[in-house]
């Protein structure tokens, strides 16, 4: 697929938080309990991980109530989890660097004291500090027993996908176990679905580096005693591009859900769209969105109708952005995906040089899909590297 000129148009950007350094990814969950998704940050330079309350749409464009839950230095992510299952979210954060840990930090039951920093108690999970450079987290139930599981993935040398059991008692973090599923060059996406239809979640991951790197999914052998056999490699694709973040969507409308991936290659970018043929999850084809030459480096895709035209859009967000470039944009096709032209729509105009993970959610109430970002490199007035930090963008489409 070609793309065709871009289409003018920034949207105004509101700041959520910038008091530190790195923001890097965000991540959503309802903490509080009000129906609406709140956010959780790590950031990277700044070495602390905060949570932010959604304010409500009349306050939305403000500030958002923030605190933080802890002190974690090469934050990679964040997730929200209810970790112990007494009622109160809980946060994980995955650490690289010289960190090399995980970390669990539990929150308060009190709802009131959500904001109170001093109400949350940080604790390392397992037996894995210092093993490997920990890059993201998958809240999920593995093998049918006891509390939530997490499935990690990391980078570098002895990189791995792994899972971590949850012992019978959450609150002795030290008996969180580690089992290695398979080898890992560099993880970017871990994402939960039934790929196979046979009642399990198995794990759907990009790998940007290595003997594995590309686009696979990894088969759940199953509850119980069937986690000692191996989970099995399903590749979907990509193996010959250095594939970023991806999200699953049905973006043609045909009742299968499909993979959508950022990748590059050393002088071409894309957006890959591999459409899924059947429900095996055995069967794919590939598609490529080509990127105007004025945006950065893409690194993570969001699917959603942009433009409330019915229709699937991709937006996605740049490293690299320097020089002119953008680092957030938008492509939408005329009448099919398949369409030898997509259009590129600018949404971050020239602010911005490293972005990363995204949400598309309607922050301000007004019926129509606005991006949930952060960005960790745009130089402060000092010329010094800080980020633009937790931001939102308004849609401005009507």
């Amino acid at each position: 697929m070609q793309s065709i000129a871009m289409s003018d148009g920034m949207w105004k950007r509101h700041t959520i938080d910038d008091a530190s350094r790195g923001a890097d990814g965000v991540r959503v969950a309802d903490i509080n309990g009000d129906g609406r998704l709140d956010v959780v940050t790590g950031w990277e330079e700044g070495g602390i991980t905060r949570i932010y309350l959604y304010p409500g749409p009349e306050k939305v464009r403000d500030r958002w109530p923030a605190v933080t839950v802890g002190l974690t230095p090469s934050v990679e992510d964040a997730v929200f989890v209810d970790l112990d299952q007494d009622g109160a979210l809980d946060v994980v954060t995955c650490c690289e660097g010289d960190t090399k840990s995980v970390f669990v930090h539990w929150g308060p039951v009190e709802g009131r004291r959500l904001l109170d920093s001093t109400a949350w108690r940080q604790e390392p999970l397992g037996k894995v500090q210092g093993s490997m450079q920990f890059m993201f987290c998958l809240p999920m139930q593995v093998d049918g027993q006891r509390g939530i599981d997490l499935v990690i993935g990391a980078k570098g040398q002895g990189a791995q996908i792994g899972w971590m059991k949850s012992p019978e008692n959450p609150r002795k973090t030290e008996n969180f176990s580690w089992h290695s599923i398979c080898q890992a060059g560099w993880i970017m996406s871990l994402i939960a679905a039934d790929m196979d239809g046979d009642g399990d979640e198995d794990i759907v991951t990009t790998d940007r580096k290595g003997d594995l790197r590309g686009c696979r999914w990894l088969e759940n052998p199953g509850p119980g005693p069937s986690q000692s056999q191996p989970w099995k490699n399903h590749c979907i694709g990509g193996q010959d591009w250095e594939v970023m973040f991806m999200r699953l969507a049905d973006l043609d409308g045909d009742g299968y859900t499909d993979a959508v991936v950022a990748a590059r290659t050393a002088n071409t970018q894309r957006i890959l769209w591999f459409r899924r043929l059947d429900k095996t999850g055995l069967r794919w084809t590939l598609q490529e969105v080509v990127l105007p030459s004025h945006a950065g480096n893409a690194k993570a895709p969001a699917v959603g109708d942009i433009d409330g035209d019915g229709k699937m859009d991709v937006v996605f967000s740049c490293e690299g952005a320097e020089d002119d470039h953008r680092g957030v944009l938008w492509m939408s096709y005329k009448d099919k995906p398949t369409e030898t032209q997509w259009t590129a729509h600018d949404i971050s105009g020239p602010e911005g040089i490293k972005f990363d993970r995204m949400e598309l959610l309607d922050l301000d109430g007004d019926g129509d899909l606005d991006v949930l970002a952060c960005e960790e490199s745009e130089p402060d007035s000092n010329g010094k590297r800080k980020g633009l930090g937790v931001f939102w963008y308004e849609n401005p489409l009507p």
